[in-house]
């Protein structure tokens, strides 16, 4: 079996997994007690995993939406491009939507995603909220299962022969690794959560221990992650916060 072949192999036992726990988030408390005061019409921008579109987390939206919320997706296709592109793609994203909400914005990304959103919150802080991160592994990018690192080069390498809105090298070992390497270590100025787990064979706890977060455990698959209960349970309270303080310091609409 090829590298494609077996990490489309390892993510469709992932998504099985995941689409298998969807009966029990929609029948738990978590999902069903929803105060559509909550989120005070603080914004969300959702940014889906490596390979994965906005529908991933579709649910996560539904969730937020009853709760208040304003949130809306990063509008990135499959998160396969080039990392440095994505960031700006998603910039435009969150000035439109913090001017829409008239307000500072929660970034919600996972595995990739979140690792995106870390960077956007380096980049734009005065516009962010705060960051929930999901199993990213934002201490080492490249650290991730080998086989899905292999898929990333394999893309690189059609980048490279043509084919556009893909990674290339310069993600890897050039000018764009080196500067979001960089910008990937700087500490955060916003409150962030990050979520793990030791059942993640995707990305390992340790990558995912961002020492500028609150790093919270749960019981999870990597890919499943948006669809535990317990995230959500976790979750609810210290969005309520970050929503509270925003619109204390919320400028008048």
């Amino acid at each position: 079996m090829g590298v494609v072949d077996s990490a489309r192999a390892m993510a469709r036992e992932q998504v099985l997994l995941a689409v298998l726990g969807i009966p029990r988030l929609l029948s738990h408390a978590a999902w069903r007690d929803a105060d559509p005061d909550q989120g005070r019409g603080t914004g969300v921008l959702l940014v889906p995993g490596f390979g994965f579109g906005d529908l991933s987390l579709r649910l996560t939206r539904t969730w937020l939406a009853r709760r208040g919320y304003v949130p809306i997706g990063a509008r990135i296709g499959l998160n396969v491009g080039c990392t440095t592109a994505l960031v700006d793609r998603l910039e435009q994203r969150l000035e439109a939507h913090h001017e829409a909400t008239g307000g500072p914005v929660v970034l919600f990304g996972q595995s990739r995603g979140g690792g995106l959103a870390r960077l956007l919150a380096v980049r734009r802080p005065e516009l962010v909220r705060g960051l929930v991160m999901l199993a990213s592994p934002v201490l080492d990018t490249l650290g991730a299962h080998p086989s899905v690192v292999r898929v990333a080069r394999t893309l690189a390498r059609l980048s490279a022969a043509g084919l556009p809105g893909l990674l290339d090298e310069d993600c890897f070992a050039g000018p764009c690794y080196d500067t979001n390497s960089t910008a990937m270590a700087d500490p955060l100025t916003v409150p962030a959560l990050a979520f793990y787990s030791r059942h993640d064979v995707i990305a390992p706890p340790e990558l995912c221990a961002d020492p500028c977060a609150e790093c919270v455990e749960v019981g999870s698959t990597h890919t499943g992650m948006a669809l535990d209960p317990h995230l959500y349970e976790l979750l609810a309270p210290r969005l309520a916060e970050w929503a509270a303080a925003r619109e204390a310091v919320s400028p008048a609409r």
